[in-house]
């Protein structure tokens, strides 16, 4: 009998795969430009700016059409998640556009830290782009300690800006989604969005952006003046699902705007509640796993504080007399107890379910629960808890969409103006 492994070898590493690509570095961030996906426009577009008052200059690339798809298609291979085939695409179609110095641009990407493919954006972006953009380096941004030599530094004073700039741009996008339906001048619910989102980066600026009462006062000031058609009902539809396909234009085919023509008022779940459900997950792991790392007590000091400003909020929009409030995230947390455990976190986890029943319990029976191409947890905890819904709360009215780059946009289209068509059915 042959014997294998009868002579001795030696392997010879003829790639040093720890700096095979290009690294970020913060003494760059002046000289460089750095080009980040476009998952939420508002909160985004204030978190640019103030991130240039450190010296980043950051770009938002909002271009959203089909070629940015199609790119991403030539690049990644088709099993993986659909948000990363997109996120890829606009980074490619931009590199790719003639407009940038290829020798000073880098890309930026967020990273949750948690069981997702998320978590491994960066290499397989970085391999998507590396033969044809070598010096162009992908960074993260992330709070969980990933690509320890490979990410944007992020101070305490920093993480507080990116706290408060996510608090004031949820209460704009809630206040814009309850007031653009119901406006009697065209396009005021767009100035006042516009001049809200001015006033956030001026305190910014100015170094009064801790001053959140009076703020997020203002933003829910400026919408409760637009006059509006207070005799119209028009069916609230809520927006669950993966965090990318949820907020991204280019992820769900711009679906606010398009709930919005079809007559509809949507309501889009705060960026906050899925910030607290990452750090109330780390909180939950010493419960339920026994977790006794350094992160735990930091992790109850952030939480309690974020909540502080979601309590304030959430009187505020109260005391408007105009806006309904966010649901308090611990409303959603004992809703999801009545469903599903809290250790479940993949996915966007206990979440997604906790989200459905807040809107099946209120005024907002209509769901659309946003699912993209790849992303089995996310599956299991939408589309699969669907049913478990319905049992709980018969009126609700649940349509699940997958989004990937080979469905159908009138046919995703068309499943969501079925559910609508039910909606107005059963308002009359």
């Amino acid at each position: 009998m042959k014997k294998f492994h009868d002579k001795k070898t030696t392997a010879t590493a003829t790639v040093d795969y720890r700096n095979r690509y290009p690294k970020w570095n913060d003494e760059k961030k002046r000289e460089w430009t750095i080009l980040a996906p476009n998952m939420l426009p508002w909160h985004f577009d204030v978190i640019k700016d103030f991130l240039a008052d450190e010296g980043y200059n950051i770009e938002i690339l909002t271009k959203n059409d089909r070629t940015v798809i199609d790119e991403g298609l030539k690049h990644v291979h088709n099993d993986t998640c659909y948000p990363c085939m997109c996120v890829t695409g606009q980074f490619i179609d931009a590199l790719k556009s003639g407009k940038y110095d290829l020798n000073h641009t880098a890309l930026i990407i967020t990273q949750s830290g948690g069981g997702c493919r998320a978590s491994n954006y960066i290499p397989l972006i970085t391999k998507a782009i590396h033969q044809q953009f070598p010096t162009v380096p992908v960074m993260s941004l992330n709070f969980a300690g990933l690509e320890g030599d490979n990410q944007m530094k992020v101070s305490l004073s920093l993480l507080a800006k990116f706290a408060y700039s996510i608090a004031y741009c949820d209460t704009v996008m809630w206040c814009y989604n309850q007031t653009k339906p119901y406006e009697l001048v065209e396009g005021s619910a767009d100035a006042m969005r516009d001049k809200a989102q001015e006033f956030i980066k001026s305190k910014f600026k100015q170094g009064g952006y801790t001053n959140h009462r009076r703020i997020n006062q203002y933003v829910i000031d400026l919408f409760k003046s637009v006059p509006r058609d207070t005799t119209v009902k028009k069916p609230k539809v809520g927006i669950v699902g993966e965090i990318y396909v949820k907020y991204a234009p280019l992820g769900n085919n711009n679906l606010e705007k398009f709930l919005l023509d079809e007559g509809c008022e949507p309501v889009v779940p705060p960026l906050l509640d899925f910030i607290l459900y990452c750090i109330v997950n780390v909180i939950n792991d010493r419960k339920l796993y026994g977790y006794k790392g350094i992160k735990y007590p930091v992790y109850k000091v952030v939480y309690k504080f974020i909540r502080k400003i979601q309590k304030t909020v959430i009187k505020q929009l109260t005391d408007s007399g105009v806006f309904a409030p966010v649901h308090d995230f611990e409303h959603l947390r004992r809703l999801a107890d009545v469903v599903i455990n809290q250790g479940v976190k993949m996915g966007e986890g206990w979440l997604i379910p906790a989200e459905m029943a807040a809107f099946a319990s209120t005024d907002t029976p209509n769901i659309v629960c946003t699912q993209p191409f790849g992303c089995l947890p996310n599956h299991i905890v939408g589309k699969g808890m669907v049913r478990t819904i319905k049992n709980l709360y018969p009126d609700s009215n649940i349509v699940a969409v997958d989004y990937d780059s080979s469905a159908s946009r009138v046919n995703q289209e068309n499943r969501i103006k079925l559910m609508i068509s039910i909606a107005k059915k059963n308002q009359t």
